[in-house]
């Protein structure tokens, strides 16, 4: 009979005090991440030998299907007292895969199940879940390793070129100004005002661009509408006269391209502008919109209740009637041969950025994915996904993004806020957790080309988020009120910005840079976040850091698709390794306001990157510090 260390009062509580699976450790589940189809995969359990099993068993269950029982080996001794038992898993069809594990003993039957974090012990709870895709999926290599640049196109750079056609209606302000957010100046119109930036004079700024090491550029969006975000499409034919022409487009990707920067676009496909070719309420088009007759060829395209009036929008915004993107004459329009996304790729896109993808029904995604393939194998399909898009559910639908056939990324706001929340509340523990969730979920060729921001049009700029107060369920007024940080929040704000901005570029996928965040520009919600690029007050500080990180990255192919091994994250300090066969980078962060040290073994006779080296395997860190390290 085996005797029990005389530490444990009871088997209960060594079971408990030991580790028998965890997902999210090789030497229990062989591949930390989704799998191929046919892929194997090997799982082990580690069982106290006093539990006397007689069979050991994976459970596993297809979404949607019955449960399968696998029969697990006992694989030998593993010490005095305890017993490995493994087994080999694939799955032949892609799709979303739940298992746990069920023992046979002498007392009755066990489970072992997901107890969160990956850790597995006994009793029942939560399943374990193996994501599979596509065996044929892949994405576009010049991603990897890259760096992606985010621009509000009519708030980034103006060229002084004459424009044409530009709508009178428009209220054009002095660069620099703060945007019209006072409902009484607005006459009842929303997003009018315009600065004027445009696609000239984002050519023109390239080689700003270029220096902070950026090979991508996404830009909200710049076709016809009648708002300055231009989510309010008009037409999709054309470039919005305020931004510029075709031709104006065609020499900003190729000047782009001879620096190696790739321009990807962004696409609104779940509703149009009311003020458009398409539905055309006012008139305003000489075409028949879907508003003005239901003979309309557009007709079909929009969900109306009672005609003309009564008509489904986008969160209920009459301005944004939605489409019925299953529609065929819709998906003709938008994904055929000589449609509006093949049509802009040939104009010098490398890819699209699709705006609220939960929206997008799976039919259209997968249309999508075919028409931009075909038209370029190697272009760049980027979801706007807020939650794990691996078990995103949408209208009572879990949704396959990432499953091969319709997305390659999606904008990454389960690291942006893993990242806020780690800098500003230094819980270490539930960084990496939330870091290893997504490792764990997503397919190695998505993870390597994730969009990882930390802000964007849609958020709180990322010093303010860092370092300001919390603008939630509040007004905008009290936005504007609170729109700048005091000058030692703001010097605060730069420190932890630094911290953010290295994990940012450090972890797994693609940092992407809103434009202006890398000169420590502030401001709350939308339109604050969305001011003129400074060009005249740079924070010199920031920029420079900002360079060195494009330089790091750029220098170091392990950020292209190194493995995510955390090493150490206790009290605010975090420390990972990326890792490739041949090299490997620490990155090292704390983001407390007192000196922290810790002790990390193998470092020493390393190569120092970013920050100091350890003394005799000793890190300390002062306050908001950090080292990169290479070996």
């Amino acid at each position: 009979m085996l005797k029990m260390p005389e530490i444990f009062s009871s088997i209960f509580d060594y079971i408990m005090a030991m580790e028998i699976f965890n997902s999210r450790k090789k030497e229990y589940k062989s591949k930390v991440s989704a799998l191929r189809e046919y892929e194997k995969v090997k799982f082990k359990i580690v069982l106290p030998r006093s539990m006397n099993c007689s069979g050991v068993y994976l459970v596993v269950t297809k979404e949607n299907e019955e449960p399968v029982y696998y029969s697990m080996y006992w694989a030998g001794m593993n010490g005095e007292f305890h017993e490995n038992w493994d087994i080999h898993f694939s799955a032949t069809t892609s799709g979303l895969y739940y298992y746990h594990f069920e023992l046979d003993t002498p007392g009755g039957k066990n489970y072992i199940c997901n107890f969160g974090s990956g850790i597995g012990k006994i009793g029942k709870n939560d399943e374990f879940l193996q994501v599979v895709y596509d065996k044929d999926f892949s994405t576009p290599d010049f991603i990897k390793g890259g760096i992606i640049y985010q621009i509000f196109p009519d708030r980034f750079y103006n060229s002084g070129k004459k424009k044409h056609g530009v709508d009178k209606s428009r209220v054009m302000l002095k660069w620099g100004e703060t945007p019209i957010w006072q409902e009484e100046l607005m006459n009842g119109i929303w997003n009018n005002d315009y600065f004027g930036g445009d696609l000239k004079g984002i050519e023109q700024k390239l080689p700003y661009i270029k220096n902070l090491g950026v090979n991508c550029i996404y830009l909200n969006p710049i076709f016809e509408a009648h708002s300055n975000h231009r989510y309010d499409t008009a037409d999709y034919e054309k470039i919005d006269a305020l931004l510029g022409t075709q031709e104006d487009f065609k020499s900003l990707c190729k000047k782009a391209k001879s620096m190696g920067i790739h321009i990807v676009l962004d696409g609104v496909f779940s509703h149009t502008g009311c003020d458009s070719k398409y539905f055309n309420m006012y008139s305003h088009y000489d075409t028949v919109g879907a508003y003005n007759s239901k003979e309309s060829s557009y007709y079909s395209w929009y969900k109306f209740k009672s005609f003309p009036n009564d008509y489904e929008s986008w969160w209920g915004i009459k301005l944004l009637p939605e489409v019925e993107e299953e529609n065929e004459s819709y998906r003709e329009y938008i994904c055929s041969q000589n449609g509006i996304l093949r049509k802009w790729m040939r104009l010098g896109a490398s890819g699209w950025r699709l705006d609220v993808a939960d929206e997008l029904p799976d039919v259209f995604l997968d249309d999508l994915r075919k028409a931009v393939k075909a038209e370029n194998k190697d272009a760049f399909i980027i979801g706007e996904v807020w939650e794990n898009a691996t078990t995103k559910v949408a209208y009572g639908q879990r949704r396959r993004y990432l499953e091969g056939r319709q997305l390659d990324s999606v904008m990454n706001y389960p690291f942006a806020n893993a990242i806020i929340d780690f800098v500003k509340y230094k819980n270490s523990e539930h960084f990496v957790d939330c870091v290893m969730d997504i490792v764990e979920s997503y397919p190695p060729c998505v993870l390597n080309c994730l969009m990882n921001h930390i802000g964007t049009h849609d958020t709180v700029r990322a010093i303010t988020a860092l370092a300001g107060v919390s603008c939630d369920g509040k007004d905008r007024k009290f936005q504007y009120e609170n729109n700048r940080l005091s000058k030692s929040n703001y010097e605060k704000g730069v420190k932890m910005l630094k911290m953010a901005s290295l994990l940012q570029f450090t972890l797994p996928g693609v940092p992407s840079i809103y434009y202006g965040d890398e000169i420590g520009m502030q401001g709350m919600k939308d339109p604050f976040n969305r001011a003129c690029m400074d060009w005249n007050n740079q924070n010199e500080e920031l920029h420079q850091w900002y360079k060195r990180l494009g330089e790091i990255r750029n220098a170091y192919s392990v950020f292209a698709d190194g493995e995510f091994c955390p090493v150490y994250f206790k009290n605010g300090v975090v420390a990972y390794e990326r890792r490739t066969k041949n090299n490997t980078v620490l990155t090292v962060v704390n983001v407390n306001e007192q000196v922290q040290t810790f002790n990390l073994d193998g470092w020493n006779n390393s190569y120092n990157v970013l920050g100091d080296l350890p003394e005799n395997s000793v890190f300390t860190l002062n306050p908001y510090t950090c080292s990169v390290l290479y070996k």
